[in-house]
């Protein structure tokens, strides 16, 4: 059985793998009209490559937008990151909203919610702090908006290590490899998720949703928000670009709580298709075959098929996406055996741990109170 499992993780790879070659040689959409943005950017201290990410922000090819950054520290050492950047580029519409204000148990609506009023247009794209864009961003993603019937756009992406570490390569090699072909097939069954690394819509749609107040108290915000824009009739969409978002963890430990609180906010969400994910740890499997079969040398070569398999289906996706090799063979096996552990822990419990802040991991149905 456990041979089988292993094979069927293989069988998703490379389906994941034909769907990420079909995303990226669709053909780029070019918008029929150029919207001015409100592009929000919320942050929260600094990170490795943060400069380097909000500086991407400034280098847009867009017409018109505007750029609103908020904390709620009026010492964060980001706003010198901000004001370094202001001055590099004194042509950007920019505005800086400083406010403690807690609106709900999410403290990164929070600081949305007290931007808002700054934002000066129409359209809004709301954006992680450490994501990393290519200059037509914003014409992908104000395209995808603009197709009939789309009320929210969100993107995929890709990990960029930020620190030499082995613990970042893991983490990259996570989500290079397994989430990024994983999304997309999750998709073609059905999924319609919306990834909080892009969030795009209007003001109009985000109003009769009742405004960013309705996923204030819930973990999960970006997948929540997708679930009652698509209930009030709107459809969610990927914009035809994948922008990249740091790896900044530079411990074990910091992956391992990082990629916890990911895995059980997934697994209150969606339990079923979270369990089935066990699958994707082909090598885990594979390894058990070995083990089980006391080391039979069939089983031995299922698992150096399996690995070669997964290391070819990298290799491809690297040279899709132009991406840096995200560690060599051996690490997919020490990558299998940390996501396996993960996967265990994160049914032992659902509190998380978001920046210092403990929060419960919900299914997004009811908003949760704070936890004490």
């Amino acid at each position: 059985m456990a041979g089988l499992f292993a094979l069927i993780g293989v069988i998703q790879q490379y389906i994941g793998l034909f769907f990420v070659r079909r995303f990226c040689t669709a053909p780029a959409p070019v918008p029929a009209a150029h919207p001015p943005v409100s592009l929000l950017k919320p942050l929260c201290g600094v990170e490795p490559l943060t400069e380097l990410a909000l500086e991407s922000f400034f280098l847009l090819d867009y017409p018109v937008y505007q750029l609103v950054f908020g904390v709620q520290n009026p010492q964060d050492p980001v706003l010198d990151i901000v004001a370094r950047l202001r001055a590099r580029y004194p042509q950007r519409d920019v505005t800086v909203i400083v406010d403690p204000t807690l609106h709900g148990t999410n403290r990164k609506i929070s600081n949305l919610l007290n931007m808002f009023p700054a934002a000066a247009y129409e359209t809004l794209v709301m954006s992680d702090a450490d994501i990393h864009v290519p200059p037509y961003f914003l014409h992908r993603v104000v395209a995808a908006l603009a197709k009939p019937g789309v009320g929210l756009v969100t993107t995929l992406y890709t990990a960029l290590p930020g620190t030499p570490h082995l613990a970042t390569l893991m983490g990259a090699n996570q989500i290079n490899y397994t989430f990024l072909p994983g999304a997309l097939l999750a998709r073609k069954l059905g999924r319609q998720d919306c990834l909080g690394v892009t969030m795009a819509l209007t003001k109009t749609v985000l109003a009769e949703v009742g405004g960013l107040e309705a996923v204030s108290n819930h973990l999960a915000d970006d997948q929540v928000l997708g679930r009652i824009v698509r209930a009030k009739g709107h459809q969610l969409t990927l914009a035809q670009v994948i922008p990249a978002t740091t790896v900044p963890e530079g411990s074990f430990r910091a992956l391992f709580r990082h990629e916890l609180r990911w895995a059980r906010t997934i697994r209150a969400l969606v339990p079923i298709p979270y369990a089935a994910s066990v699958l994707q740890i082909s090598l885990f499997w594979a390894l058990l075959a070995a083990i089980f079969s006391g080391f039979s040398p069939w089983a031995w070569g299922l698992f150096f098929f399996v690995l070669l398999t997964r290391y070819i289906a990298a290799r491809r996706i690297d040279a899709m996406l132009g991406l840096a090799k995200a560690g060599d063979a051996w690490l997919f096996l020490v990558r299998d055996f940390c996501s396996a552990i993960i996967f265990v822990v994160s049914f032992a419990g659902d509190t998380v741990d978001w920046r210092g802040q403990m929060m419960r991991a919900d299914s997004g149905k009811r908003p949760q109170t704070p936890k004490i």
